[in-house]
């Protein structure tokens, strides 16, 4: 009910719209469907301290793990691979260490194995013993609709590789949408995952998870 002119002097064109909105008088373009993402990332900090290479390797496997399904649900190919870890930059008097590399692939692919095992070759490359490691992640990046693939003149894998590897991914994205999250996954992403970022304040997901409904007795 406030005055239009009003809302725009004290608190500016935005709030104007969303008060334009709610009249019904339509000033923010739907988007209806979502534009393919152009890089995407997978990262979080870990819930203890790390220290060997085993458990980054467990943690950037399960990060690219990730990512490749979300790759392969917007129909996308990835060229290029970034890997970072850091320790933990408020601990002032704890040496401190960061490093980041990109990695091209030689042809784009949603393949989750490949893409896997380039992002641990490149961990391997940038890890340093003697830190404390508070976080990794994963970014695909150069990323173009699989329709757009360009053919190479030497192919990293020969065509009925590649149609195996595609129909692997396949199965893999439809057992773990049928029976959740990770329910098939790659050795590599380990089995108990310590590093794990801790989760027990996390609020119930009410709406999402049948488990965590509130039942009253």
């Amino acid at each position: 009910d406030a005055h239009i002119k009003t809302i725009r002097q004290q608190f500016g064109v935005v709030l104007e719209r969303t008060v334009m909105e709610l009249r019904g008088v339509s000033c923010l373009t739907l988007e209806e469907i979502a534009p393919a993402k152009q890089q995407i990332m997978s990262s979080r900090s870990f819930g203890v301290p790390v220290y060997d290479l085993h458990p980054l390797q467990e943690a950037v496997s399960s990060y690219v793990s990730r990512a490749a399904e979300k790759l392969r649900r917007q129909r996308s190919l990835a060229g290029a691979v970034t890997i970072y870890i850091h320790t933990n930059p408020f601990q002032i008097h704890a040496p401190q260490y960061q490093k980041s590399i990109t990695i091209p692939l030689p042809d784009a692919t949603d393949n989750t194995l490949t893409l896997v095992n380039i992002a641990l070759a490149g961990l391997k490359h940038i890890y340093k013993p003697g830190y404390c490691y508070q976080k990794a992640g994963i970014m695909l990046v150069d990323i173009r609709h699989a329709a757009q693939k360009q053919a190479s003149l030497f192919p990293f894998n020969d065509s009925h590789q590649t149609e195996k590897s595609h129909k692997l991914m396949q199965c893999m994205d439809k057992i773990n949408n049928l029976m959740g999250k990770d329910t098939v996954h790659l050795a590599s992403s380990g089995i108990t995952q310590h590093w794990q970022a801790k989760n027990d304040r996390k609020s119930p997901a009410y709406t999402t998870q049948w488990k965590e409904i509130p039942v009253i007795s």
